[in-house]
C-alpha cells in the first residue's frame, strides 16, 4: 500500500465539510454509522462551546465505498452542516445582492481578530478587512472532516493489523495526571464517560475545577 493522502474542503458555516482520502485499499469494512459515531465522540468534553450541543453531523459517502466496503479508489466523505439554512445568504458561493447582504446581521464585518487564532495573520496575508474568510477555515469545526477521514484509517489499522488506538488526557492547565496512568483497550468507554477524558478520578476532578476557574476568568486552557 502506498502512502495515504488526505485533504479537506469547506467552511465552518458552509453547507458541508468534505474530506477526501486517497491510498486506502479495497475491502475495508465501514459504514456511515461508524463515522457518525466517531463524530459524536468528537463532541464530548467538559467546557465545550455551546455549538457542540446543537451541531448534528449527517454523514454521506460521496465516493469510494460500496455496500459497506471500500473500493480502492479515492474516498469522499461529506459532513453536512445542520445550521446551513441560517447561513445560506451570508456564505453563498454565488454573488448576493448588496442590499440583501446588508440586511443580514450575520454578515456584519468581523474586525476584531481573536487572540490566539489565525484571524490577524490571515487578514494580513490575504488583504482582508474582515476576519470571516479566515475564521471559516481556521475553525475547530473543520476537524470534523479530519475525524471522518481518520476513522477510515482507524478501521483499516484495526481490521488489517489488529491495532486499537486509545488516548486520554494527562495534562490540563496546571493539572497533571500521575505517571504511569495509562488506559487499556477495555477502558475505552470509561475514557469517553470522563468529562475531561482522563482515566484517573482524582485528576479528573482537579481538571474540572481548573476548567471552571478558567471559564470564570474568561480564559482558556491548553492540554496534553
Amino acid at each position: 500500500m502506498h502512502m495515504l493522502r488526505w485533504i479537506t474542503a469547506g467552511e465552518s458555516h458552509g453547507p458541508a465539510l468534505v474530506g477526501i482520502l486517497e491510498g486506502l485499499p479495497a475491502g475495508v469494512e465501514i459504514t456511515t454509522d461508524v463515522v457518525a459515531d466517531a463524530l459524536a465522540r468528537r463532541r464530548l468534553g467538559y467546557g465545550r462551546g455551546a455549538r457542540m450541543a446543537f451541531e448534528k453531523d449527517l454523514v454521506t459517502f460521496q465516493g469510494g465505498v460500496r455496500h459497506g466496503l471500500t473500493m480502492g479508489g479515492p474516498i469522499a466523505v461529506d459532513v453536512a452542516n445542520s445550521e446551513w439554512p441560517k447561513w445560506t445568504t451570508v456564505m453563498s458561493a454565488d454573488p448576493v445582492d448588496a442590499a440583501e447582504l446588508a440586511s443580514q446581521a450575520r454578515n456584519a464585518p468581523l474586525t476584531r481578530p481573536r487572540p490566539g487564532h489565525a484571524d490577524l495573520v490571515g487578514m494580513q496575508k490575504y488583504g482582508f478587512d474582515d476576519a470571516r474568510p479566515v475564521l471559516e477555515r481556521a475553525s475547530a469545526r473543520e476537524t470534523a472532516a479530519r475525524v471522518a477521514v481518520g476513522e477510515f484509517a482507524r478501521q483499516f489499522l484495526s481490521q488489517a493489523l489488529g491495532v486499537t488506538i486509545l488516548s486520554h488526557v494527562v495534562g490540563l492547565g496546571s493539572v497533571q495526571a500521575p505517571d504511569g496512568v495509562i488506559p487499556g483497550p477495555d477502558q475505552w468507554d470509561a475514557v469517553d464517560q470522563s468529562p475531561v477524558r482522563c482515566i484517573d478520578p482524582d485528576t479528573e476532578q482537579a481538571m474540572i475545577a481548573e476548567v471552571d476557574a478558567a471559564q470564570k476568568d474568561g480564559d482558556t486552557l491548553g492540554g496534553v
